[in-house]
């Protein structure tokens, strides 16, 4: 591993992974504070921020930001998620100091203007109405909120329309004060960069950030329920979920192997029974999302109307056969795509950059990749088998969208999970 770590006095934490055989450094900003850090009358706030970054700082325009990075053949771009944000970028060696510049006036000189705000909310509104459009998006918020509701972390991305509509500067530049500071910051690159020269720039060029606050994350605090919404479609869209386990659980990598073994490729058990043994579904797929408190696993299917009275009692079937049946080669075959994943992805330098800047904000650590893959390799079919009686135990989450007259009671449902 050729991983370096220095941490400025200011907390501000800089990460290289140099690797001299690429041409390229991928580079960015990760900001350990997402959806879940909004107050609830400002939900959209941390994505709203995000697009308003790239709007134009004190010396340069929205159109000078995206030229200077295109006109060197790179790329710019940028996410938010319920725990975290990111932007960054990806260009040729000679010109990373010219990209750590410009994410660094967009960092600490965004002006936010007024006229781009409009803009701008109208551009979000447009997105929002995008996953209103697309049911096997929206039945994901519907879902979110329903395991956590009144609560930040259950609340969408995006944000709301209501609240979108009349997002203003000051509660913006407000957002960026309290959580765009040093101790929730990491900068990461990977690629052909020298740390020492790396360090030396981000010194010279973040100067201007705002001092640490104390506001820490709400503690997540999962219910579930029942959540269904008539609707005019060709499909049924179905996700049925737990409670799971965090980050930092000893049960992640038996849950992480679990999700794959239930409905993680086309070997797993809900694709061959569901689609290839009952042709039930076309897209079926079961998750883990981990929080750094909580976390998830679910089942998504999308069928037929007419085929929900068949797919229910096979979707708890499979649940139910994964309490004691789980393989030691089912197993050994969830691990291997695990680890492969991990593994290829590394042949990404952005994936490197994004890989130890969230290992760094997540457990406060270097990545340590043998470790990690020591983990996965540990897992034994009775961890499965009790990380899977643990999850599934758990009061389900239901969110349905579409034609849902033959999708029986939440109450039949957690029945048929019981037994």
């Amino acid at each position: 591993m050729s991983i370096e770590l220095t941490t400025l006095p200011s907390g501000l934490r800089v990460i290289t992974d140099h690797v001299s055989s690429v041409e390229s450094v991928a580079l960015g900003i990760w900001a350990a504070v997402g959806t879940r850090d909004e107050d609830m009358t400002h939900n959209g706030v941390a994505h709203m921020v995000e697009h308003m970054m790239f709007k134009g700082t004190t010396s340069r325009s929205a159109l000078g930001i995206a030229e200077e990075i295109e006109n060197v053949g790179g790329h710019i771009n940028a996410w938010t998620s319920r725990e975290m944000t990111a932007y960054h970028i990806h260009v040729l060696k000679e010109h990373m100091p010219l990209a750590i510049g410009i994410l660094a006036d967009l960092l600490q000189h965004s002006t936010l203007p007024e006229e781009e705000i409009i803009r701008e909310r109208s551009v979000i509104l447009q997105e929002i109405g995008m996953t209103a459009d697309t049911p096997d998006d929206l039945v994901f918020d519907h879902f979110q909120e329903t395991a956590y509701p009144g609560q930040a972390l259950g609340a969408p991305i995006l944000g709301r329309a209501e609240i979108i509509s009349s997002m203003d500067r000051k509660t913006m530049q407000h957002y960026i004060r309290t959580f765009y500071t040093p101790a929730r910051l990491v900068i990461s690159a990977a690629g052909n960069v020298r740390h020492e020269e790396f360090v030396s720039l981000i010194k010279k060029l973040f100067t201007s950030l705002p001092a640490d606050t104390k506001e820490a994350s709400r503690p997540a605090l999962y219910k579930g329920g029942d959540i269904r919404t008539e609707k005019a479609l060709e499909q049924s869209h179905v996700v049925l979920g737990f409670r799971g386990v965090s980050r930092h659980d000893p049960a992640y990598y038996a849950a992480e192997a679990l999700s794959t073994i239930l409905g993680g490729g086309m070997s797993s058990r809900l694709f061959q029974e569901v689609r290839e043994k009952r042709g039930l579904a076309y897209s079926i797929f079961c998750f883990h999302s981990a929080y750094q408190d909580d976390g998830q696993m679910a089942l998504y299917a999308g069928t037929g109307p007419q085929d929900l009275p068949e797919l229910i009692p096979v979707l708890c079937d499979e649940i139910g056969k994964t309490l004691d049946t789980i393989t030691d080669n089912e197993l050994d075959r969830a691990k291997a795509q695990i680890r492969s994943s991990i593994l290829m992805g590394r042949e990404s330098m952005m994936t490197r950059a994004n890989q130890q800047a969230k290992q760094l904000i997540c457990f406060n650590t270097l990545l340590d990749l043998q470790d990690k893959l020591n983990k996965i390799a540990a897992v034994r079919v009775n961890d499965v088998h009790a990380v899977a009686k643990r999850i599934f135990a758990t009061r389900p989450t239901l969110a349905a969208l579409g034609p849902l007259s033959q999708l029986e009671s939440y109450d039949r449902i957690t029945k048929r999970l019981a037994a």
